[in-house]
């Protein structure tokens, strides 16, 4: 008999799914207990995806990371297709060493301990000891850089000598040295853990076991009571940044799904008592920009994301008027009762053509090609430097007539019957038709973005901590997460060092409490009477 032929499908709750998870302490070794825990749990997120509507194998896969290229060269690669060389007059991109790629120099370590190594011979003034005619000066610093391994969370003991009397017995300790303090987690330790954990996706029993290899335990549930001291702290800020994103001039949103046990169960009761509203559990993500500044938002619960997006909005001035609202054609997506001028991600339009390429790749190369114009155009206004109008201007000028081609073009595949409407190249030139004026925003809005990407960028962190902790036990640790994630999100958006923010954050919770618009990731620096280096 096959592997396949033994597979039987069997049917069980959560609720005995953890009872006979239950009944496997004591019997197998803790880190299988894991293992099985693990198992379950992707098995219960799978079945949930599977149950959803509209769910098809490629969203699934996108979800659990398994999301395939849509660059237009892995596009025709995968079609086994090679494009040939054009003389259409369409911008080139540079050739050379791409941006990002290559060595890293002795600037880009801007963490490291700087130590100046004075010459032993010499200083500036000093005669050549060469020509002996000149004088020597100073120029810019030869860099070595030298890079040494140390566990996440280091620790130190103090031994403080005791003494005891012969005679009466009393003991003697030593003071403990200045400056140690009171805690034995300091601020370090719980911006490390939470940089960790939120920003880089390690789950607290994966850190466990680190820090127990390197001698230094630190329990999974200890590094939980950290992060949930830390995040008393850091919610001032927080709520800063919601009411600093509810006055951008552009808000992106966009959600994931996201498993929250104690959410997951109350639905499963409502689901038994006949009452059952909603069924989704989602980790919505918002970046507004505004002022030249980028805010990140996360939000981990049962509203989508219009509905977390209408609750930043309620915080904005009434006299600024609706923003501009970039996300893809989800109704879930827009918020109900508040008005916005509504953008759609023309990369989703794209997508839709990139999924059907394999069985339509002449009408889709024409699409991706297009369109592949009009990113040539904005990635040009950005080298420019170009304002939010004069950008207006230069898509109209370019982007324009490039459109406008590609929507007479997409009209004519039904007018003239060269495309099923039913089939899955009809439903793409469908959406693109349905969806047309919210695409092309960007050609009569000053500053309306192209794309929701950036949006869907800022949810990996979400949907990393999906893949590698699977889920949050309760509502209050989806929140500590959201904390974090806004926090660490908003910092990469500023090239703000995030272990150095939270740590300042930590450090003077008071006084961030006080004033939080003080404390921002680009005035902290301000604040505390240092010069902004970056």
């Amino acid at each position: 008999m096959s592997a396949i032929e033994e597979i039987r499908w069997i049917e069980m709750t959560r609720k005995e799914l953890q009872e006979l998870l239950d009944r496997t302490e004591g019997t197998i070794p803790e880190e299988d207990r894991e293992k099985l825990r693990a198992v379950f749990g992707s098995f219960l997120y799978l079945t949930n995806l599977i149950g959803e509507e509209r769910m098809t194998i490629d969203k699934i896969r996108e979800l659990i990371g398994q999301k395939k290229s849509e660059k237009t060269t892995k596009v025709l690669a995968r079609a086994g297709m090679e494009r040939e060389a054009s003389g259409d007059g369409r911008r080139k991109k540079p050739k050379g060493k791409r941006r990002g790629h290559g060595r890293n120099g002795a600037d880009a370590y801007t963490g490291a301990e700087k130590i100046p190594v004075p010459h032993g011979q010499l200083k500036p003034g000093d005669p050549c000891p060469d020509c002996t005619t000149g004088v020597v000066y100073e120029k810019k610093p030869s860099a070595l850089v030298r890079l040494t391994g140390v566990a996440p969370i280091e620790a130190k003991v103090y031994e403080l000598q005791k003494l005891r009397c012969t005679i009466c017995g009393k003991i003697f300790t030593a003071d403990p040295p200045p400056g140690i303090g009171e805690e034995k987690y300091d601020a370090t330790a719980a911006a490390m853990v939470g940089l960790l954990k939120y920003g880089s996706g390690l789950p607290f029993n994966r850190m466990e076991r680190l820090q127990k290899g390197v001698g230094i335990p630190l329990p999974a549930s200890t590094q939980w009571d950290i992060v949930k001291g830390a995040c008393a702290a850091l919610e001032p800020m927080y709520e800063e940044l919601i009411r600093k994103a509810a006055h951008g001039e552009c808000l992106h949103n966009d959600d994931t799904s996201m498993t929250v046990l104690s959410l997951r169960k109350e639905i499963d009761r409502e689901r038994e008592e006949g009452r059952e509203d909603r069924t989704g559990i989602f980790t919505s993500g918002i970046v507004s920009i505004g002022d030249g500044r980028r805010v990140a938002l996360f939000f981990t619960g049962r509203q989508h994301a219009g509905e977390n997006l209408a609750e930043v909005l309620a915080r904005r001035r009434a006299d600024l008027g609706p923003p501009i609202q970039m996300c893809d054609a989800l109704s879930r997506n827009l918020p109900k009762e508040l008005e916005a001028i509504v953008a759609n991600c023309l990369a989703h339009g794209r997508r839709n053509f990139v999924g059907v390429f394999e069985s339509f790749p002449e009408e889709c190369l024409h699409v991706l090609d297009t369109l592949g114009e009009v990113y040539e155009t904005d990635a040009e206004a950005k080298e420019r430097g170009l304002d939010p109008d004069a950008r207006l201007t230069f898509h109209q000028k370019r982007s324009g007539p490039v459109m406008e081609e590609l929507k007479k073009w997409l009209a004519e595949r039904f007018e003239k019957r060269l495309v099923e409407p039913n089939s899955r190249l009809g439903k793409a030139i469908r959406y693109m038709q349905n969806h047309w004026e919210k695409l092309t925003l960007f050609l009569r809005i000053p500053g309306a973005p192209l794309d929701n990407n950036i949006c869907e960028r800022g949810l990996k962190k979400a949907i990393l901590h999906r893949k590698n902790s699977l889920f949050y036990k309760t509502e209050n640790g989806s929140r500590v997460g959201d904390v974090f994630m806004s926090l660490i999100h908003t910092c990469e958006l500023a090239g703000v060092d995030a272990f150095d923010y939270l740590t300042v954050l930590l450090r003077h919770a008071s006084d961030v409490d006080q004033a939080p618009s003080d404390w921002l990731p680009w005035t902290y620096r301000a604040t505390l009477g240092e010069p902004v280096t970056r």
